[in-house]
């Protein structure tokens, strides 16, 4: 079993800052990919940035400059530093993990994808 728990979040004015951790615990080999997705109300989920075991990250235009991931393999956690924040970033950031739970799975690329429970990030005046 593997469970991913987020930090962080709140409410913030605009041009404000804040951020989301994300520990992944239970049966890990390795971590293949770790992200953030994002849900607005009314909106479809949609992916805000990845990170690669190798650090190669993958952000949306939308975040590009603003928003930073980073990622501490040793504690298997995630990071999102999100800065100069609008009103349209206003959504519930959800984080993601692609989770290799044996040696046998990473040969394969077997892994398991997980949630985290979801975080509110609220941006107004």
């Amino acid at each position: 079993q593997v469970q991913l728990v987020e930090s962080g979040g709140g409410s913030v004015q605009p041009e404000g800052s804040l951020r989301l951790s994300c520990a992944a615990s239970g049966t890990i080999f390795s971590i293949a990919a770790m992200g953030w997705y994002r849900q607005a109300p009314g909106k479809q989920r949609e992916l805000v940035v990845s990170i690669s075991s190798g650090a190669g990250t993958s952000y949306a235009d939308s975040v590009k400059g603003r928003f930073t991931i980073s990622r501490d393999n040793a504690k298997n956690t995630v990071y999102l530093q999100m800065n100069s924040l609008k009103p349209e970033d206003t959504a519930v950031y959800y984080c993601n993990a692609k989770i290799h739970t044996s040696y046998a799975d990473y040969v394969r690329d077997i892994y398991l994808t997980s949630w985290g429970q979801g975080a509110q990030v609220a941006v107004s005046s």
